[in-house]
């Protein structure tokens, strides 16, 4: 047998790829020793694990622990894993980054009702300080990405998001809010040893290499427009559409009956709304009993929407993957956040084992959200995430 050829490549010129693994072990306990032998954690300065809630979560943080100590280990649940092999649901995914050429600290904020951005802020902050301080050991030259997780139902993303970009200066937001499938039950962070609900975490990603932080999304605006006019906005729930009842409204404007609403429809005629410049989708969460609509997003009376219209799913994703690797010298790695409503919309037009086999080949790994942040936004039915390039 020819034996395995190795580039012999100078030590300091060898690149140290970020690792990456993906479980479906049922047992907590052996899922998480699978996990961390392929991790290798001895080598590395954090790890980001995305868990189905199909796990018992108190069993499987006890495990991650006993595997993990000294090292930074963020995580939440999700609504479906984005895996070494492709899109898949009930696994337990994981990221980790060498020691070598990262670094990741992390900080948590608990009873998101009571948030005060003001404290909020100085604690951001001082995770910057810390970032600088534990990534000393990289050198010069570094460049530094800013990882949000959130419980999903908290239905405070908005005001997290502009508060946490605020204090972190030029260092980019990227994230998910946490789910539980299609449930929207118990949606859980993970940090310091635990999973959390109604909590949120931000961890700074550093890093020698080059690192771009991306949204996309794969829907422009039709001719359809309608206007809000009956809502609730602490609960995100919309009661009336055009003085109409909402749900019915929107069946209309969409072409279908109230009959058939659900995520399919949802994912294939989202709302958007016009800001800035740029239209972002403000996807709806279910048709409640009572007519009215849950959103996933911020919504409020007085807004305009636009019916959303489908693009080409797998062309723009090409043109995505070529711009991102251009951008940071090639590829090592993509964490990738996509909308849980992106996935059922890819089932819908039968394009999930092609969006799959992309993710792959252009090593993303990441899960399904209930919503994805950007910069200062928390935004709807996006692909959006960070490009780690192979630094060499």
């Amino acid at each position: 047998m020819m034996p395995l050829m190795v580039e012999d490549k100078p030590a300091a010129t060898r690149i140290a790829h970020v690792r990456t693994a993906a479980t479906r072990i049922d047992d907590p306990d052996l899922a998480a020793q699978a996990l961390f032998a392929e991790l290798d954690p001895t080598t590395l300065s954090g790890v980001i694990v995305f868990s189905s809630s199909r796990y018992d979560l108190e069993a499987l943080a006890h495990a991650i622990n006993r595997r993990s100590e000294g090292l930074c280990v963020v995580g939440c649940t999700s609504s479906g894993e984005i895996t070494p092999e492709g899109i898949a649901e009930g696994t337990i995914t994981a990221i980790g980054f060498p020691a070598s050429d990262f670094a990741l600290t992390a900080v948590r904020f608990e009873d998101l009702d009571a948030f005060d951005p003001s404290r909020a802020q100085g604690v951001v902050r001082g995770l910057v300080a810390n970032a600088a301080e534990q990534s000393r050991r990289l050198g010069t030259v570094v460049s530094r990405a800013a990882i949000f997780l959130v419980d999903g139902l908290s239905h405070r993303e908005e005001m997290l998001t502009v508060t946490v970009q605020d204090a972190l200066g030029d260092i980019p937001l990227i994230g998910g809010s946490s789910g539980d499938g299609l449930d929207f039950r118990e949606t859980f962070i993970f940090q310091d040893g635990a999973f959390r609900r109604d909590a949120a975490l931000v961890a700074i990603l550093s890093s020698v290499r080059p690192m771009k932080v991306f949204r996309s999304q794969h829907y422009a605006p039709g001719g359809v427009k309608m206007v809000i006019t009956g809502a609730d906005p602490a609960n995100r729930i919309v009661t009336e559409i055009n003085a109409e009842p909402a749900a019915q409204e929107y069946a209309r404007l969409a072409g279908i009956t109230t009959g058939v609403l659900g995520p399919s429809v949802f994912s294939s005629h989202p709302p958007m709304v016009r800001a800035g410049g740029e239209y972002y989708v403000r996807s709806i969460q279910s048709a409640n009993p009572d007519g009215s609509l849950t959103f996933y997003c911020a919504i409020d009376e007085g807004v305009v929407l636009t019916l959303g219209e489908a693009q080409d799913i797998v062309d723009g994703l090409t043109g995505l993957f070529d711009d991102l690797d251009a951008s940071v010298g090639g590829i090592d790695r993509i964490l990738g956040f996509d909308c849980v409503l992106n996935k059922i919309e890819a089932e819908q037009r039968q394009l999930t084992r092609i969006v799959s086999k992309m993710f792959v080949k252009r090593r993303v790994t990441g899960f399904n959200t209930y919503g994805e942040q950007f910069h200062a936004l928390h935004v709807n039915q996006t692909f959006s995430g960070l490009a780690i390039g192979r630094g060499d």
